[in-house]
């Protein structure tokens, strides 16, 4: 039996249990404890996402508001209504690497169970994809890479190799293999834009030796900077024999500056770009060939991919089932491809609608 005390309320003698003083802590602790874990104090993080993580997706493209990235959008929205999930599909106005940093870090506090990025530059936003990690976010990338080791996995468009190849070949079959060539690229620092500059070289000094790209000029994403940059090179440099535009948005600058100066005969073009954008240029014949894949679909392979790692199920090697687009292969543990690069023309342009 616990032994009880006196005291002194109003000068009336009150008397209160040992035991029940225990009981009222022991009741307050409780309290305290539940209150604690609604607000995930103490929980651990759940690595990677492992499937503990809440049903929400967040998406980064490089910047929103041009036609590839829309595309992209109209994908992932379509996988995640497949999937049941949330998804929230925002970045910047401008491709620039800070603004990324920015959202990512609002992203975290946005308690998302997968974070995957479109990255303008692969180490700069290393810092907030690792703090994403940190709190338990599955992390990925998409389109364009970031640091290997801030994030779980890349989706890979195509391999760099078969873009930079393809790239070279359309070029080459124009201009006979021979020449000096302009590259319009979108930022010096964007990891897949670096990638196929270094495959197009490769595939230049392999097999078309008589071809060299003679200057590298960033648009920085803006098609105005892009037009405005061939066409000063170009009076700079009559003799180039071919621009390339490795974005969708430097590809259709590069064709309206050889419209606007007169050189549909004289120079070629070709590079990545959307067929919405590109099939006038096309029609015109200042465009004979370019190419790309299909952003959509890449958009929603992303999606799956995200909701894989949430759920805990993506595997390390062979395939991985993604919905309507079936089987697609994991270069590596780490890595998820969409597929070969395509090439469109005349012929078969009017067959997609991005």
């Amino acid at each position: 039996m616990t032994e009880s005390k006196a005291y002194r309320k109003g000068g009336e003698k009150v008397y209160r249990s040992a035991w029940g003083v225990k009981i009222v802590r022991v009741a307050l602790l409780m309290a305290l404890v539940l209150v604690a874990a609604s607000c995930g104090v103490g929980q651990q993080p759940s690595q990677g996402g492992g499937g503990s993580g809440p049903k929400k997706i967040c998406m980064m493209p490089k910047l929103v508001g041009i036609p590839y990235f829309n595309a992209s959008e109209k994908g992932a929205e379509e996988a995640a209504k497949d999937l049941g999930v949330e998804l929230v599909y925002d970045g910047p106005t401008e491709a620039k690497a800070a603004l990324q940093s920015q959202m990512i870090e609002q992203y975290i506090q946005q308690q998302c169970g997968a974070i995957t990025v479109a990255a303008n530059d692969p180490d700069a936003l290393a810092p907030a994809m690792k703090k994403a990690d940190e709190a338990g976010i599955a992390t990925g990338a998409w389109d364009a890479d970031v640091a290997k080791d801030a994030r779980d996995v890349f989706v890979n468009q195509a391999t760099f190799d078969a873009i930079g190849k393809e790239l070279v070949d359309v070029m080459a079959e124009q201009t006979g293999g021979k020449g000096e060539f302009l590259v319009v690229t979108g930022s010096l620092t964007a990891p897949n834009q670096v990638a196929w500059l270094k495959a197009m070289r490769e595939h230049m000094k392999s097999e078309y030796p008589d071809m060299s790209i003679s200057s590298v000029e960033p648009g920085e994403e803006d098609l105005q900077l892009s037009l405005d940059i061939t066409k000063n090179y170009l009076r700079a440099n009559p003799d180039t024999a071919g621009v390339f535009g490795i974005t969708s948005v430097s590809l259709p600058g590069a064709a309206e500056a050889i419209e606007q100066e007169g050189l549909e005969d004289d120079v070629a073009v070709t590079g990545l770009g959307v067929p919405s954008d590109m099939k006038p240029y096309v029609n015109s014949g200042a465009v004979d060939k370019f190419v790309l894949w299909n952003p959509v679909d890449l958009g929603y392979l992303a999606v799956h991919v995200a909701n894989a790692q949430i759920e805990g199920n993506l595997p390390k090697s062979g395939t991985f089932k993604a919905g309507r687009l079936g089987k697609v292969e994991l270069l590596a543990e780490d890595e998820v491809l969409l597929g070969p690069p395509l090439v469109f023309t005349e012929k078969n342009i009017g067959e997609y609608d991005f």
